[in-house]
């Protein structure tokens, strides 16, 4: 192998693959980075055998190759080297990269390139599925639905998120047990076929870091033996395992009428909800929402947001709200609350219940493609 590379170039390939690398395995080539000289390009990849991230930077190839090193140890050094050009080489037969910087200079021992676990790429024949979307309107979904997965894998459906292709749109759900979040965006062409999937939450989390501020619609694909889902973000490949299992059947859980509907600036609820879970910490992290209709036109209605901790004290805020329906009384995870109202940027939002034991709903005023459900919390007298 002898190429060269842009540092800074190398520097951001090196920084996408290298969440996917394997923080502890019985495998030391997980540990590495795989670089290998790709159709004129210098080619990044890195698994942990959950999710892959593979990259492709510009590069100057004058003798084809390919090994494995430390991507720990490749990622730190060339991030302290200066801007401009940096060389790669190996000799024949030994997985030693040599890194050349101008005056700097490194040698790292690698591990033979053919240990490396294959990575499946988009480019690969045989996918059983594929679609297009919007790569903002996937990032922005993700950022709505993950924070419901559960965060733990003792129930691996639960910490993966369901995706849902159906006619020219995808449904993406996810659910831990105490809150369910339901997305719906349009596909940029209309699948052949329904397809629902399971993905693990964390993969498609480094999806949406990937996407960032990229334009460019994101493709992904099914593999041909169905196991494995592949995303390309731009010159970015991750590539996930998919879990095996039933998801729970998302549209018969979320309530449709409601005996209490409220609208709300959401950020004056957010900080109500904020301020008392500062003293809900010492009592399960229990907030009480108690809503009052106003009498008439002229006196609004208003939302009490009150949290009571024996060993702190109690906290209790009112934030004006249009409301339709009777006063009601409700307890929620303050957390799970004020999650949601911090991804959620419009500036109205809408809580829906129906009696202090059934699930509320939290989503965007006048939005329909959103759900945000969480279930109550028992309320002492």
């Amino acid at each position: 192998m002898n190429v060269s590379c842009l540092q800074e170039h190398l520097q951001r390939g090196l920084g996408q693959v290298q969440r996917a690398v394997a923080s502890k395995s019985s495998l030391p080539v997980l540990s590495n980075v795989l670089v290998t000289t790709d159709e004129g390009r210098l080619r990044l990849s890195a698994t942990n055998m959950e999710i892959g991230i593979t990259t492709w930077i510009d590069a100057a190839i004058e003798e084809e190759g390919r090994t494995t090193v430390d991507a720990r140890l490749l990622g730190e050094f060339v991030n302290t080297l200066p801007p401009g050009q940096v060389r790669l080489s190996m000799q024949p037969a030994k997985p030693i990269l040599a890194i050349k910087s101008g005056r700097d200079s490194a040698n790292i021992n690698g591990i033979d390139a053919d240990d490396f676990p294959e990575i499946a790429s988009l480019d690969d024949e045989g996918a059983t599925f594929s679609a297009e979307l919007d790569a903002q309107q996937l990032r922005e979904a993700i950022a709505l639905v993950e924070l419901a997965a559960a965060a733990d894998d003792s129930r691996p459906v639960l910490a993966g998120m369901l995706m849902r292709f159906d006619g020219d749109r995808l449904m993406m759900a996810a659910a831990d047990g105490f809150r369910m979040a339901v997305r719906t965006v349009a596909l940029t062409a209309a699948v052949e076929e329904t397809r629902a999937t399971i993905v693990p939450a964390r993969a498609l989390r480094e999806v949406a870091r990937i996407i960032g501020d990229q334009t460019e619609p994101v493709r992904l694909a099914i593999t041909p033996a169905r196991s494995q889902l592949v995303f390309r973000v731009g010159q970015t490949e991750v590539l996930s395992r998919l879990i095996d299992g039933t998801f729970p059947d998302v549209m018969q859980i979320v309530p449709r009428e409601f005996e209490t509907s409220v609208e709300v600036g959401r950020e004056p609820f957010s900080n109500a909800v904020r301020r008392a879970g500062y003293f809900a910490r010492d009592n399960n992290d229990v907030v009480r929402l108690t809503i009052h209709p106003g009498d008439d036109d002229l006196e609004p209605g208003t939302i009490e947001v009150s949290a009571n901790a024996a060993e702190r004290g109690t906290s209790q805020s009112f934030v004006d709200a249009s409301i339709t329906g009777k006063r009601a009384e409700i307890a929620f995870n303050a957390r799970y609350l004020a999650d949601v109202l911090g991804v959620l940027r419009q500036g109205q939002v809408f809580l829906g219940m129906n009696g202090s034991n059934q699930a509320g709903v939290v989503k965007v005023v006048g939005d329909d493609h959103y759900d945000h459900v969480i279930m109550p919390m028992v309320i002492g007298s």
